[in-house]
């Protein structure tokens, strides 16, 4: 009997690996037609406290869209948060979840104000929706939005969460994770 010993050159490898059924979907993304990622976000997307002069804006929430979802998602979850904001805690400016996998995105303006397309949460301004940047006076903040599928069902958790906890609620039901930058200063 005689055996033979077959090497895969890792180039190879890596394209059978880019090929297979569970990568044929392509990668899962987040985009905006509103902003590219690293890019500043419109004045219009700043938030629209008139008693702080850093809201410059119209609180006008950006058009976001998202494709290929892992395998087995069944809900979103959409945290837009400010690492750079009131230091060392960061600012969560929007908690959303329960987003239907059937939802693939919102339109301008949409999460403004609640919708029955996904659950609110509670931001650090106690805010159940979308509420933009009021960057101080400096360098650019850097707002970083990330989408999260999960196998939860869509009603499996309950209003007024806060992101950390929904991250804990979240822990061992995540399928992955996208996500993109939008940066704001006050011009």
């Amino acid at each position: 009997m005689i055996q033979r010993t077959f090497t895969i050159a890792a180039p190879t490898l890596l394209a059978l690996a880019l090929t297979s059924p569970s990568k044929a979907q392509g990668v899962f993304t987040l985009s905006s037609p509103s902003f590219k990622d690293g890019e500043r976000l419109a004045t219009k997307n700043a938030g629209n406290n008139k008693q702080n002069p850093n809201c410059v804006g119209d609180n006008v929430s950006p058009a976001l869209s998202w494709s290929n979802p892992p395998q087995g998602t069944t809900s979103y979850v959409l945290l837009m948060f400010d690492p750079e904001g009131r230091p060392p805690e960061g600012v969560s400016h929007w908690v959303a979840y329960g987003i239907p996998a059937s939802v693939t995105g919102f339109a301008e303006g949409e999460t403004s104000k609640e919708s029955d397309k996904y659950v609110g949460g509670k931001s650090t301004m106690g805010l159940p929706h979308y509420f933009g940047p009021c960057t101080p006076p400096g360098p650019p903040h850097h707002y970083t939005f990330t989408l999260i599928a999960t196998d939860l069902d869509p009603k499996a958790l309950q209003p007024g969460m806060t992101r950390d906890e929904v991250i804990k609620a979240v822990a061992g039901h995540a399928k992955g994770a996208t996500g993109l930058i939008g940066t704001f200063s006050k011009q």
